[in-house]
């Protein structure tokens, strides 16, 4: 057993952008989280202080999730087909095709672009999911979690 005190535990995860109250306006849609409090966005017309350096996306159970870093310049990858890899990405998850095809098109909408499909799995893998750019280049897979019997 392990003692808790003594176990690291995560605690979010951090996404550098130039803008970001864009990426964290993408994934607080894309997965229903919640601004920290006191990371919401000003009302119309006023100045977004919190949105020029650090934003935190938190999940309904008040547990931090994502946080966005702002940076001058980033270098998106342009994995799986150039030399700058992907470094790191998230892996999200539904429970049926139907809902990877009806929540695809929440991706495009809110600014999110496909890298990649695998929508019926290959011989050698029964996973099926899509591969997709958030608007800051960061990849990220969507994954269907129910198998076919």
């Amino acid at each position: 057993m392990t003692d808790d005190t003594r176990r690291i535990r995560l605690v979010q995860t951090v996404l550098d952008s130039t803008d970001v109250r864009r990426l964290a306006e993408f994934y607080r849609s894309l997965l229903g989280l919640e601004y920290a409090e006191g990371d919401e966005p000003p009302e119309p017309g006023r100045p977004d202080e919190r949105g020029r350096d650090w934003l935190v996306l938190r999940g309904p159970d008040g547990a931090p999730r994502l946080a966005f870093q702002q940076v001058e310049r980033l270098r998106a990858p342009d994995w799986p087909d150039g030399p700058v890899p992907q470094q790191m990405h998230l892996d999200l998850s539904v429970a049926s095709l139907e809902e990877l095809l009806r929540q695809h098109e929440r991706v495009l909408a809110l600014g999110g672009a496909l890298l990649s499909d695998r929508d019926r799995p290959d011989p050698d893998d029964e996973e099926r999911f899509r591969v997709y750019r958030d608007p800051e280049g960061h990849p990220f897979c969507v994954f269907v979690t129910e198998r076919d019997e």
